[in-house]
């Protein structure tokens, strides 16, 4: 049984996608970056994309909608004293509460980063946990790591989940026991697919799943791999982090050398099957990537939820390989 969701700061489609991956249908996403409002609409022309900030969405039109969902951004560790609700142009949590008040949804699911799960940010959650129970939801939440769910990097993410008190009893987090595919398993043909010579050795150096992948914003530039902790990471594996590149290395690049993954090579990296496309250039299209929720990890807890309020005697086992999506993970 299919259920509606209703989702929040989509960005470039990775919780969206899993989230229909595992059985809902996406009644609305909202979302102001005008690239990945054409991401989604490039790849799944029959959603309706609300393109604006959420602080001017309305809520009401979707009262009673099963999901209410959203990677909205996290607060600034500065504001981990402040009381929810106090202003601070990056703190959305209260927003996502006033559209949960207004749309009266049966779950909510929201996804951010480790650091939220901190101490840092105990009272923080506390304010939002009570303000969710007083809206008729129980509350819980977990750091899962994608790299648990078949995806080749460890990227930690803090995932909260509330539902009604009925269906929170049937609730059961998704079991973190997948063996994920290694960086060189999962882009292995991409390497090769220009004729490097050195793809066969690089793909035995990248053994290994990767670190986390880090989109930046707009204030910091154009793209890379992360700090410089991250991109010795990915020197490890034999990646040069230090900018995204627009096609995989040919047979002219040294064979010992370094290459740089291209936004393909991110995207699966990420979790993203391969017929999901990116809009806008470069740097914009690997930010999409870098800042989403990887399709597996949202497509478990998702059938975990949809168990829940459709009274499943238990969860579905129906994980997808996405080795049959992504060609490079079955080989």
């Amino acid at each position: 049984m299919s259920l509606s969701v209703l989702e929040i700061c989509t960005g470039g489609g990775g919780q969206a996608l899993g989230l229909e991956l595992a059985g809902f249908d996406l009644a609305a996403a909202v979302e102001i970056d005008r690239d990945s409002c054409a991401t989604l609409r490039l790849n799944r022309p029959n959603w309706k994309v609300v393109e604006g900030d959420v602080v001017n969405f309305n809520g009401q039109s979707y009262s009673g909608i099963d999901l209410f969902a959203g990677g909205v951004p996290c607060p600034p560790f500065s504001i981990a004293g402040k009381q929810l609700g106090q202003d601070d142009e990056r703190d959305l949590f209260p927003e996502a509460l006033r559209l949960i008040e207004e749309s009266k949804p049966t779950a909510v699911l929201l996804e951010n980063v480790r650091g939220f799960a901190s101490n840092k940010f105990t009272s923080y959650r506390s304010q939002l946990f009570s303000k969710l129970r007083h809206l008729g939801y129980e509350p819980d939440f977990r750091v899962l790591n994608a790299s648990s769910f078949g995806v080749p990097q460890l990227r930690p993410r803090f995932v909260l989940v509330a539902l009604r008190p009925k269906h929170a009893l049937r609730f059961v987090w998704p079991e973190q026991d997948s063996v994920p595919p290694t960086v060189g398993e999962a882009i292995g043909d991409l390497m090769v697919s220009r004729g490097w010579r050195g793809a066969s050795a690089w793909k035995k150096k990248a053994d290994k799943i990767g670190p986390t992948l880090v989109g930046g914003s707009k204030k910091h530039g154009g793209p890379d791999l992360g700090p410089s902790r991250a991109r010795s990471q990915w020197a490890e594996l034999g990646v040069d982090g230090r900018g995204i590149a627009d096609e995989p290395p040919d047979c002219y690049f040294p064979s010992k050398g370094m290459p740089k993954i291209t936004v393909h090579m991110a995207a699966r990296i990420q979790g993203f099957p391969d017929f999901w496309k990116f809009a806008g250039k470069k740097t914009t299209s690997y930010r999409q990537v870098g800042n989403a929720f990887p399709p597996p990890v949202a497509f478990n807890v998702g059938q975990s939820i949809l168990a829940a309020i459709n009274g499943t005697t238990k969860r579905v086992l129906r994980r997808p390989k996405f080795s049959s999506l992504i060609p490079a993970y079955a080989q």
